[in-house]
């Protein structure tokens, strides 16, 4: 792939939050298989299609949703037990994580462009922390988990946290994500939403949710900059 060139002399006030998990690293199905293990711990047994269509939103929620088609309840105490038990089983599993084709390349362009850019996970550190050194993330990036924020995707919280961390109206903000949950959230912040189909999620979804143009992958996104703000030049 030809390198991009940016015009520095056209500076864009456009800024990128990223999503995490199924956006810049392949880890969704890692993070299923772990809660499969974590709800299975706690004798909740479902099909591993049912977690994953409740995967980005925040442990809490997640939860929520997934006993909603049960019928089943849990105690604070014990969902705060199988949020716990889920971090220890991605662990596990994390050795297979990788990142994302395009993802680094697409970090690294943003930067040597000048255009601010941002990771806002409903993940907690402990896990974030694991799939954030695979991608060799800097300590200059701010990054928002779910421990700094109330409440966390659908909700907007992250996403306007880390706007506000870089110093940038949410409104001159792209929300990049892999998930109904990021663009929904996207939606309510007021950001524009772009999609990324390396979540499993489909195209018609993404949109349903609002996504304003979806891509395969970060590679993908990174070859169509253009068409979500960011002026480039031969």
């Amino acid at each position: 792939m030809a390198k991009m060139k940016y015009d520095s002399a056209t500076p864009t006030r456009t800024a990128f939050l990223f999503d995490l998990d199924g956006t810049l690293v392949d880890s969704v199905y890692q993070h299923v298989l772990a809660w499969r293990e974590a709800l299975e711990s706690g004798g909740i047994h479902l099909a591993v299609w049912r977690i994953h269509r409740q995967i980005g939103m925040s442990g809490g929620l997640f939860i929520n949703a997934l006993l909603r088609e049960t019928g089943l309840t849990v105690s604070a105490e014990e969902a705060e037990r199988l949020q716990q038990a889920h971090g220890e089983a991605f662990r596990r599993y994390a050795s297979q994580v990788r990142p994302l084709p395009g993802a680094e390349e697409l970090c690294s362009y943003l930067t040597k462009a000048g255009v601010p850019w941002a990771i806002a996970t409903s993940g907690r550190m402990e896990s974030a922390s694991l799939s954030l050194r695979l991608l060799g993330i800097s300590d200059d990036v701010p990054i928002i988990t779910r421990d700094l924020v109330r409440y966390a995707k659908p909700d907007p919280d992250l996403f306007l946290a880390a706007a506000e961390k870089l110093g940038v109206s949410i409104s001159d903000s792209v929300v990049v994500g892999d998930s109904i949950w990021d663009l929904l959230a996207a939606r309510r912040a007021r950001a524009l939403g772009v999609g990324l189909l390396s979540g499993g999620y489909g195209r018609e979804e993404l949109e349903r949710a609002g996504a304003y143009r979806v891509y395969n992958d970060p590679a993908d996104l990174l070859r169509h900059l253009d068409e979500v703000g960011v002026r480039s030049a031969e």
